[in-house]
């Protein structure tokens, strides 16, 4: 069983940063597959951005390349997603998601969610 956590979110202003942090329970955290999803009003969850288990492979979707990174730190059992150049459309719950790395199936895991708003 693994838990998530995620903190960093907030009121930012367009083109302004935040850093979300999620972090995991268990001791096999470089096991897992980590990605960040989010949820606008009104919308489906959509998939942002994943990291495999080293660290060494990431992906993120086209909307944000370029302004979003996912990192990780597997002594910390913690990934994070860099949002910089924020606009209002990235408005969202931002949710932390885990499942085994070599896994093809959906993500087993959730955090919380934490909220994003930007201003404008």
């Amino acid at each position: 069983q693994v838990q998530l956590v995620e903190s960093g979110g907030g009121l930012v202003q367009a083109g302004g940063s935040l850093r979300l942090s999620c972090v995991a329970s268990g001791r096999t955290f470089s096991g897992y597959r980590m990605a960040w999803f989010r949820q606008a009003p009104g919308k489906e969850r959509e998939f942002v951005a994943h990291i495999r288990g080293s660290g060494e492979s990431t992906y993120v979707v086209d909307s944000v390349s370029g302004r979003f990174a996912i990192s990780r730190d597997n002594v910390k059992n913690t990934v994070y997603l860099q949002m910089n150049s924020l606009k209002p459309e990235d408005t969202a719950v931002y949710y932390c998601a885990a499942k085994v790395d070599n896994y093809v199936g959906s993500y087993d895991y959730w955090g919380q969610g934490t909220q994003v708003t930007v201003s404008s």
